[in-house]
């Protein structure tokens, strides 16, 4: 596996790839590498000849009371995963190389952003959204794979990719999954024991929802209501918890057939996201 860390030297190896005729996987990452990160790897390398994973911990999408210098940061154990799965690829950039100057173009999508986790994280998918940008155009895979847990980022960059033409097919990944429910995810490692054993109520809780709706209860306001309140109960502190429409996020009605509930909520200083999709 190649390690490269500037723009020319990334541009340089794809363009020797191109010419051979190989097609090309993308999965842009922000590291402290976890089996749902490998799961998309492992599919990258199913789809296309090669495959590119970057490592970079945005700045853009933090905000000033956000966890960007305590974000758990592991390259060296994270290189050696990549390797093991057999990653062609890894970009490991320094934030001056994505943003040699202060960015004065911002990518936003209001209609999707400014809902669920865009009410708490003001401005959070508009750096997304530019870095992923920013990373597509050195990159220039044919596939972009993502993972279905951040369903909102997934939907906003759908959208983004549509609206800018651009030249990448987005390949979803469902959620990878502890035995016990709990979806994968870097900032787990953040919780105590203790609130460890707690979080995978979150996933049983949003289940117990889509089981209550597949079983003809449309009443979607006093589930959600009910939901959360057994989340508060077991010392959740829920920021949100909504049933939507997935191709736009809207508040689902009865007339909907194809639906996600997602939820974010606190767990001590943790925040964990999880969302369940499905068709009723």
């Amino acid at each position: 596996m190649q390690t490269l860390s500037t723009i020319a030297s990334l541009r340089q190896t794809v363009a020797d790839w191109r010419n051979t005729g190989q097609t090309l996987a993308f999965v842009p990452t922000m590291g402290n590498l976890h089996d749902g990160h490998i799961e998309l790897v492992r599919q990258a390398k199913r789809q296309a000849d090669r495959t590119i994973v970057s490592i970079f911990v945005n700045p853009t999408q933090f905000g000033p009371t956000e966890d960007f210098n305590h974000y758990p940061r592991s390259e060296t154990e994270d290189t050696a995963k990549l390797s093991a799965v057999g990653a062609d690829m890894l970009f490991l950039p320094t934030a001056s190389e994505i943003y040699p100057t202060p960015p004065q173009t911002r990518i936003s999508l209001p209609e999707l952003s400014n809902r669920l986790c865009g009410i708490s994280r003001p401005g959070h998918f508009d750096g997304v959204a530019l870095v992923v940008a920013k990373l597509l155009n050195m990159v220039q895979p044919d596939i972009l794979l993502l993972g279905e847990k951040d369903f909102q980022q997934l939907s906003i960059l759908r959208q983004m990719v549509l609206d800018l033409n651009m030249p990448v097919t987005i390949a979803s990944v469902a959620t990878q999954r502890h035995s016990d429910g709990l979806a994968m995810s870097s900032r787990n490692s953040y919780l105590t024991a203790e609130q460890r054993q707690t979080a995978p109520l979150l996933y049983q809780t949003l289940c117990a929802v889509r089981d209550a709706i597949l079983a003809n209860d449309t009443d979607f306001t006093r589930l959600s209501a009910a939901a959360s309140a057994t989340l508060t109960q077991a010392g959740f502190k829920v920021d949100y918890l909504h049933t939507c429409r997935q191709h736009d996020l809207q508040p689902a009605t009865t007339a909907d057939t194809n639906i996600v509930i997602l939820a974010a909520a606190w767990l001590g200083s943790t925040r964990l996201i999880d969302n369940v999709c499905f068709s009723g």
